[in-house]
């Protein structure tokens, strides 16, 4: 089934399901526009196709998706054309995939970030391996949470969504069941005959009996307790105190702390503020704020600035600006939310 999308990504008619494979292991299968649009022409189709009773996402290799194409991105911003219709295409597709009407299945088995979120977790199943990693690491790069992320993070109990989104640390498969981020966990090994009964019966309930397995989650009661009490705080200044407060004595506060300073000031605060926006934001709302987010961090200094030392040169220390995190006006964040006028996201 030709959708477009070339070598990245191929689509399937396996009886009652529509299956989707993600096919760039090499580049641990960063999504590109090509695979965007020819997703987003799949999910048109099959939508309107009776005979697919279910959609099913996986991928090759060793990773889901580790993300978008962000040396691209950068190449592109850096040229002076930064690819705004790329993000547009997919925040579309997100959105899309939220308010989709039939099951859709993604089979997460490796590394999960960033773009490959978008378009994984906002299906109506979202199953993880033992192999499962799943972060939003944004802030590190100064880019900030997208693909949906305000949608995603923020009902997540003991604001484990905010820890996420300012971390940008990484969790295993009994985190995200635990967090509700995954709705079951299944062995790494059974994904084949577990794909078998559901492409048999279309049925992803009747599949996932004597498939789905349960998985203790890795973080203890103490740092859960731990990481509700301080990113419950009601501003970023306030987290940072509460783990200031709390670091001379007690190690999980000290090791945070110490991630949250060498992410990018800017993207800390956006990031807040999107989370806690996002609460009572609808899935389209929030991509419509992503976006407008978005367009000013294309235009800003710290994403490229990220990338350059996540990427170009590697493992060198990112130069932010502003430094530090009390250096960000609530005027400068107020900017990154502003209506864009006639470049508005459309839904």
């Amino acid at each position: 089934m030709d959708f477009g999308g070339g070598n990245e990504i191929r689509f399937e008619r396996l009886g009652s399901a529509g299956v989707v494979t993600l096919t760039r292991p090499q580049a641990l299968n960063a999504v590109t526009h090509r695979m965007v649009k020819a997703l987003d022409k799949a999910l048109r189709a099959w939508e309107r196709d009776d005979g697919v009773a279910v959609v099913v996402v996986k991928a090759e290799g060793r990773a889901f998706s580790a993300g978008g194409d962000i040396l691209h991105i950068y190449e592109a911003g850096r040229a002076g054309k930064p690819p705004v219709d790329f993000f547009a295409d997919e925040y579309r597709l997100n959105a899309r995939i939220a308010r989709f009407k039939k099951p859709y299945v993604a089979l997460i088995d490796g590394i999960v970030m960033g773009g490959g979120v978008g378009i994984s977790f906002h299906g109506s199943h979202r199953l993880l391996t033992e192999n499962a990693q799943f972060a939003m690491p944004e802030v590190g790069i100064g880019f900030f949470p997208d693909v949906g992320a305000s949608h995603l993070l923020p009902g997540l109990g003991g604001s484990f969504g905010m820890y996420l989104a300012l971390t940008g640390n990484r969790i295993r498969y009994g985190d995200a069941l635990w967090s509700g981020l995954a709705t079951h966990t299944i062995k790494a090994q059974e994904q084949a005959g577990f794909l078998d009964r559901l492409v048999g019966s279309g049925d992803p309930e009747l599949a996932l009996r004597g498939f789905s397995v349960p998985a203790r989650r890795e973080t203890d009661s103490p740092t859960l307790e731990a990481i509700a009490r301080h990113f419950a705080q009601p501003s970023l200044s306030d987290i940072i105190g509460s783990l200031e407060r709390a670091a001379p004595a007690d190690a999980f506060a000290a090791k945070t702390l110490a991630t949250i300073r060498t992410r990018s000031p800017t993207s800390l605060h956006v990031a807040w503020r999107e989370i806690s926006a996002g609460l009572t934001l609808s899935m389209d709302e929030c991509m419509r704020m992503e976006f407008r987010i978005l367009n000013r961090m294309l235009a800003g200094h710290d994403f490229y600035e990220g990338i350059r030392a996540a990427i170009i040169d590697k493992g060198s220390t990112p130069q932010w600006r502003p430094a530090g995190i009390d250096d960000v006006s609530a005027a400068d964040v107020d900017a990154y939310f502003a209506p864009l006028g006639e470049r508005e996201l459309k839904l």
